[in-house]
């Protein structure tokens, strides 16, 4: 089912995020959290392109395994070290698998790789251009706080309305911790006319050391309150788990409450927090 028919629906739905293995790792245990994830009931499972793009061969093979349990599957694919006929390649993988739903990401330069030639993909935009004639429900990624490599919050709303005009069906943010940051990053889309639906993306944080990275990769804000968690609970994993899915569910609660019907649930792989934040919601579902 394409994720755009999903959204239509105008109901509350969840979805799930997973990555698949490292190119020698053992799918077993990737396998065996999509089949818990699959339990929840999710509108659809996105998996992710791997680190720098080093799992891409396993993007394919996870999508197809998540459609097997009954799931819609989003396959991340990234463009910027691509060439054309490597992007046929992996969309007529994707196709022979199923795959209807392809989030286009420009990517990270792999260390050791030197930027794509002139004339190839310097951006995320120049993937939609190219898949928007296969017949793919295509999904882009925002960001509530603005790109890191972007200077000015309006020329990155620039970009994203360039990216929908090119025919974008929905878009993720990046994770955010305050809902309020997100309510004024959606008011400046409408405002400049991007109009495609907007899936809240959020991260349940359970372990301390997730936060360094987080602030260090995507320099997102992070609210007193939070903080405050993290300082009592950081140290105690049990405890941070159970006080990062609390906060979870708050802010998925309060989207819910406020009109904003799509929510998307970065997992890290881990169903048992997905399966605690879905018990929590399981009254408003």
């Amino acid at each position: 089912m394409k994720i755009r028919d999903i959204l239509a629906e105008g109901r509350p739905s969840v979805s799930f995020e997973v990555f698949p293995p490292r190119k020698d790792a053992p799918f077993a245990p990737v396998k065996e959290a999509v089949e818990r994830l699959a339990e929840e009931r999710p509108s659809f499972i996105s998996v992710t392109y791997g680190a720098s793009g080093n799992a891409q061969a396993n993007t394919a093979e996870v999508a197809s395994f998540v459609q097997k349990c009954g799931v819609p599957a989003l396959a991340h694919l990234t463009c910027l070290t691509a060439t054309r006929e490597s992007i046929a390649r992996e969309t007529a993988a994707l196709r022979a698998a199923g795959i209807e739903n392809i989030l286009c990401l420009r990517g990270d330069i792999p260390n050791g790789v030197e930027a794509p030639a002139p004339g190839e993909f310097a951006h995320a935009v120049d993937l939609v251009r190219a898949l928007k004639p296969e017949g793919f429900c295509l999904g882009g990624a925002c960001y509530p706080e603005r790109h890191p490599e972007c200077a000015h919050m309006e020329d990155d709303i620039g970009y994203l309305r360039e990216k929908a005009e090119a025919g974008l069906d929905f878009v993720t943010t990046q994770m955010f911790f305050d809902n309020n940051i997100f309510y004024r990053y959606l008011s400046k889309l409408r405002d400049r006319g991007v109009t495609v639906p907007v899936i809240a993306g959020i991260m349940p944080v359970t372990n301390g050391r997730q936060i360094d990275r987080i602030c260090r990769l995507s320099g997102t804000y992070l609210p007193s309150r939070f903080k405050a968690i993290v300082d009592r609970y950081g140290d105690r994993p049990p405890a941070m788990q159970a006080a990062g899915v609390a906060y979870a569910t708050e802010q998925i609660i309060d989207l819910f409450a406020n009109g904003v019907n799509a929510v998307h649930i970065y997992t890290m792989n881990k169903p048992e927090v997905a399966a605690s934040i879905m018990a929590n919601l399981r009254g408003i579902l």
